[in-house]
This record gives structure tokens, C-alpha cells and sequence, in this order.
């Protein structure tokens, strides 16, 4: 079936009914129901949640309220109808009917209608590995040094993607520029995403490293790069007159990313303090349990090559670890305090050593 059910016509009047509740981005769909002739959904202004949580936190229940709406849309929009009816009593708003000729009844049909609705409204995630990659002193290079260089590490990104392709591992990866780097995470979410996100990371690294041995003038970047789990808002932002089709996220994960790399030095690959689970699920890893591991994976690739050169073994070293946990404190320019951790990577790329990384 075709990747934009939108297109389907049971669900181009969906669409165009969606259009006009959201108004260009005035209003978004918190969640919705099927109804025997269309859909109910709950439509509320852009800014609805932040006046909530405000009123919340005058009643001294504002962190009660978040947990709440954070649950709403942190799992499926579909809910079933007991469940949206509870939902809007406790928000105290009413249901929007929306009539449709074709209404959804099997399984696929609700899963690709989900699909279209999420794009009107806000989403959360608790959990998830995400990576920025910020290049080394942008501002200072040429426009066109500048276009090359995010050209060079988009190119790195692809053919990370398409080697673990490959392999039969599938990073179903997104990103959004920051300007001068990428904010780059894994639609799906899991142990297993993001254990294959951190593999990506280290092919592009190897990539990155390895294109600047061989290139002249400002067109490989270096780049600054840090890793973290943490939880995060997915929002689709408005172009012209339609949502986006990928989304943006925002929250602690990506806050905490780009305090640590305003501390950084070109070439430092810098990990947070989180706590992850592996694919075997087993016991819970900080940075060092969770690289070592992919690490382990990496080793056992056949037929593995960047550049034309087969990567062999890979070791790391560590600066800021306690205890398998990020260790090294820095406060950045409000006076918050973030934990921190430097890895250095010695990587065998045929008959040639790469040395990524910087200590702390």
C-alpha cells in the first residue's frame, strides 16, 4: 500500500477536514476515536497545553497535569472512545465530529488514518537515543566551505545508513539542521533503535575521519559530537499551508545535547548520563556498557568497509566515566550542571590507524 495513505480517497477527506482544524497551525489533534460515521477528535488551540500546565502549577498540581497529558500523547492518538470521552472531562474541552463518506473500520485502515492525525498535533517520547553532530568552528568557513562541508557529513550519514542496510540492520533515521550540524535520531523507537543508532555513529564517525585524511582545503568537516537518551516533544511544523511530513523534536534530550557540545572542542565525542537497555534485555548500561557492546557487534561484521578499506579492531578509552556513568560536570551559561563523558576511538581502517576523539 502506498506510503501516503492521504492520498487513498477515504483518506483525502480526512485530510481535507484535518486542514480545516487546524486552521495552518492555530489548533492541533491531541487524540482520537473512530465513530460509526467519521471520527471524534479532540481539537484544541496551539496553545492550550501551556496555558494547562500554568493554571496547573497556580493549583500546585502542575506536575500531576503534565504526567497526564504527557500519557495522552505519548502512546497511540487512537484511543478508544471511553478513553477520549475521560480524556476530555479531565481537560474540560469538547469533542470535534468529523463526518466521513468512508468511514475506518479494519485495523489498517485506523493504523494509516493514526498515521495522518499524528501530523496535526504534538507527540512525546520518553526514551530515546538521539545524536548531534555540530561542526567545528562553521561560522568562521566560506558560504561554499560552509555548503560542502554539510554536504560531506550528510554524505557520511547515507552511507552509514546504507552499509548497516547491508548488514540487514535498518536505521530508520531522521534528522533536522541545526545550522551549522544535525539533530539525527531514530523514527523507531526501542532497545534495538537505539543500540543500531549508536552503530550508525560510529560508521559516520569512521567515514568523517577518513574523508579528512584524504581531502584538501575546508570541504570535510570536524565535527563535534554528542549522544544521549532522554525524553523529548515531536511536533510537525507548519509549511505553507500543510504540516510537514517529518517532525522536529524537542525536550531534554535535545536541551541536554546542545549544552554539552557548547562545551566541547572540534573532534570530542561527548556521551550524557543516561541509563539503557540492551536488545538481549539484560540489565540496565550507561554509555561504556552500551558502547562496548555495539562495539562487540561491529567486530563481528563481515565484509565491513569505509573508503574502500575493511574496518578492523576498534578500541575506546574513556575520560569522565564513574562506574559506567557519566561523571564530568559542566554548567553552562544559566548555572545548570550537566554530566558528561569524552570516548576516544582507535579504529584499524585497512592498513591505516584513525584516532577519533579528544579527552576531556
Amino acid at each position: 500500500m502506498t506510503e501516503r495513505p492521504e492520498l487513498l480517497p477515504g483518506f483525502a477527506q480526512l485530510e481535507d477536514a484535518l486542514k480545516k482544524n487546524w486552521r495552518l497551525g492555530q489548533n492541533m489533534v491531541l487524540c482520537w476515536s473512530p465513530h460509526e460515521a467519521g471520527v471524534l477528535a479532540l481539537v484544541v488551540p496551539h496553545y492550550f497545553l501551556g496555558n494547562l500546565t500554568a493554571s496547573a502549577h497556580a493549583r500546585g498540581d502542575a506536575e500531576g497535569m503534565e504526567q497526564f497529558v504527557r500519557g495522552v500523547i505519548g502512546t497511540s492518538r487512537l484511543k478508544s472512545d471511553e478513553e477520549l470521552f475521560a480524556i476530555a472531562q479531565r481537560l474540560n474541552v469538547s469533542t470535534t465530529f468529523i463526518k466521513l463518506d468512508t468511514p475506518f473500520k479494519d485495523e489498517q485502515a485506523l493504523q494509516l488514518a493514526d498515521q495522518i492525525i499524528r501530523r496535526y498535533g504534538l507527540g512525546f517520547v520518553e526514551s530515546r537515543a538521539v545524536i548531534l553532530f555540530d561542526i567545528a568552528e562553521f561560522s568562521l568557513q566560506a558560504p561554499f566551505e560552509q555548503a560542502s562541508q554539510l554536504n560531506s557529513l550528510s554524505y557520511s550519514m547515507n552511507s552509514a545508513y546504507t552499509k548497516l542496510g547491508r548488514l540487514g540492520i535498518d536505521v530508520n533515521f531522521a534528522r533536522t539542521t541545526t545550522g551549522d550540524g544535525y539533530y539525527v535520531w531514530n523514527r523507531d523507537l526501542g532497545a534495538y533503535p537505539d543500540f543500531d543508532l549508536l552503530t550508525f555513529l560510529l560508521l559516520v564517525l569512521i567515514d568523517n575521519a577518513a574523508a579528512r585524511q584524504e581531502s584538501t582545503g575546508n570541504t570535510v568537516p570536524l565535527i563535534r559530537t554528542g549522544f544521549h537518551v532522554g525524553s523529548h516533544y515531536e511536533l510537525f511544523q507548519a509549511e505553507g499551508v500543510n504540516p510537514t511530513l517529518y517532525s522536529y523534536i524537542v525536550g531534554d534530550v535535545t536541551i541536554a545535547l546542545a549544552r554539552m557540545l557548547e562545551a566541547a572542542e572540534g573532534g570530542q565525542i561527548l556521551m550524557g548520563d543516561f541509563v539503557t537497555a540492551l536488545p538481549t534485555g539484560s540489565d540496565l548500561m550507561g554509555p561504556v556498557g552500551l558502547l562496548d557492546a555495539v562495539l562487540e557487534e561491529v567486530a563481528g561484521f563481515s565484509g565491513l568497509q569505509v573508503g574502500g578499506s575493511p574496518v578492523g579492531a576498534i578500541t575506546s578509552r574513556w575520560s569522565g566515566i564513574d562506574a559506567d556513568r557519566a561523571s564530568h560536570q559542566i554548567v553552562d551559561k544559566h548555572g545548570l550542571c550537566w554530566d558528561i563523558a569524552s570516548v576516544e576511538l582507535d579504529v584499524s581502517l585497512g592498513d591505516r590507524p584513525l584516532s577519533l576523539g579528544r579527552p576531556l
